[in-house]
Parts: C-alpha cells; sequence; structure tokens
C-alpha cells in the first residue's frame, strides 16, 4: 500500500461538498490555512507514545 500526502486543500474542498457547505472563495484560504494547523497539532498529539497501562477517564477534571 503507498503512503500519499495529506491534502489539506482537497480535503477542505471536499468536506465542503459532502457537507453541502458554501464555502466562499475569500474564506477558503484562511480554511485551509486553519485546518494545516490543526493537522500539524494533531501529528504532534498522534505521536506522543502511551502506555499500554493508561485508561481514558470517564470525566475530565483539571
Amino acid at each position: 500500500m503507498e503512503s500519499q500526502e495529506f491534502n489539506v486543500g482537497e480535503y477542505v474542498d471536499q468536506m465542503s461538498l459532502l457537507l453541502d457547505l458554501q464555502l466562499r472563495d475569500e474564506y477558503r484560504d484562511g480554511v485551509v490555512t486553519n485546518f494545516e494547523r490543526i493537522k500539524a497539532i494533531a501529528q504532534l498529539v498522534n505521536s506522543f507514545p502511551l502506555p499500554e497501562d493508561v485508561e481514558a477517564a470517564p470525566v475530565f477534571e483539571p
């Protein structure tokens, strides 16, 4: 299986079609920029290894 790079612009275009969102051209670049930031944050979170004995808390308590 060949790995493909995630194209944020294509994702935004496809999701706007799927969700029937009328994304104006003047807002598209800003939306793509925000999704690129989200992607960077998600990569950081997903790269952090968790020990096998960690359990999810049913309620978040800071």
